[in-house]
Order: C-alpha cells, then sequence, then structure tokens
C-alpha cells in the first residue's frame, strides 16, 4: 500500500508540475485536510448512533432471533460444519449483523468464525469449502438496512439519505446468490478436478 500511495502522490505532483499548477499543491491540499476533518467529525455522531443500535439489537436478542430464522439455510450451505459446533454460532451472528448493515459490530464474530472454522481443517494451510463459502457469503452479504451508507449519505447533507435501501437490498440479494452459484460451481469443479488426480 506505501508504493501505491506514493505512487499516487508522486504522479499528482508530476501532473500538476506538467500542466503548471505546481502552486494550487498546497492549498489544494490543505483544503483536502479540512474537508477530511469536517467529514470524520461528523460522521462520528452519526456511526456511533448506529454502533449503539448494533449493540442494543445484539443485547436484547434481535440478531440472535435473525440467526435462527436462518439457521436451516445454512446447515445446507455449509454441509462440512457439524450440527452444534460453534462455528455455525460465530456465522449466524456475523451474517445476521451484516444484514443490518452493522459492518464494525459483525468483523468480531466474522473472526471467531474463521478461527472456529479452522478447528475442523484437516489441511491448515489450506482453506476449507466451510471458509470459501462462508468468505463468499460475507463479502456480498445481503443487506437489508445500510446503517453505514444511511450514515455517510446523511453526513453528506442528503435530504433523504434512506431513499436507497431498495437498490441496495436488489444488489446485494444479487451478488449474494451470484456468489453462492460461483462458490457452490467452484466446488463441484474442484472435487471433479480431484477425482482425476
Amino acid at each position: 500500500m506505501n508504493w501505491i500511495f506514493a505512487f499516487l502522490i508522486l504522479g499528482g505532483i508530476l501532473a500538476a508540475a506538467w500542466n503548471g499548477k505546481l502552486d494550487s499543491i498546497t492549498p489544494a491540499a490543505l483544503e483536502a485536510a479540512k474537508t477530511a476533518i469536517e467529514r470524520a467529525i461528523s460522521l462520528m455522531g452519526v456511526v456511533g448512533f448506529w454502533l449503539g443500535i448494533a449493540k442494543v439489537a445484539e443485547e436484547s436478542g434481535l440478531i440472535d432471533s435473525i440467526s435462527r430464522f436462518i439457521a436451516p439455510l445454512f446447515r445446507w450451505l455449509f454441509p462440512s460444519i457439524p450440527k452444534g459446533h460453534p462455528a455455525m454460532g460465530s456465522i449466524l451472528m456475523n451474517l445476521s449483523a451484516n444484514m443490518l448493515g452493522f459492518g464494525n459490530a459483525a468483523t468480531p464474530f466474522g473472526l471467531k468464525a474463521m478461527k472456529e472454522l479452522q478447528t475442523l481443517n484437516p489441511n491448515p494451510d489450506t482453506a476449507t469449502e466451510a471458509m470459501c463459502t462462508f468468505l463468499a457469503i460475507n463479502t456480498s452479504s445481503v443487506t437489508l438496512v445500510p446503517a453505514t451508507i444511511i450514515a455517510l449519505r446523511a453526513a453528506a447533507g442528503s435530504k433523504n439519505p434512506s431513499e436507497v435501501l431498495g437498490a441496495i437490498l436488489f444488489a446485494t440479494t444479487c451478488s449474494t446468490l451470484v456468489a453462492v452459484v460461483a462458490d457452490y460451481a467452484f466446488r463441484l469443479l474442484y472435487r471433479k478436478i480431484e477425482r482425476r488426480r
């Protein structure tokens, strides 16, 4: 990442020099820094509010209820995970939190899920099918309430920050379906290749 950022900064300076606007770099950098600080401060309150809602949802059992509701589907998606294994609980909690748009609250559950899945891994140097499926679904996760996006839109001054709910639900549903189908197809292909060896 250091090399990428160094390239971007040097590229910007060279482009400004090439166009004869080298004197505009410092004012632009200061203005960008000011805008970044203003945006960060305005986001702190909104993100704090949504993280509080996430904590209330977790403590009240809402996330746990969603987990129980989607559990049958996930037993089908993760057949290699034994019933009652802690990995399934962590997966369900992670995905339930993601569905509610609480990405920050979902991260600890995701890390715990991968740690638990590793205990079922006969080959620790290679990801299991369950790990790949979890990553595919987690990355493309269906979002019912995009709390972070609503917070960003509100901080940017949107008059109706939640108007994107329908579009986001449609897009994330499509992305999750594609991820599940692709994961299943690659799993079958891998098994076929392994049988030929």
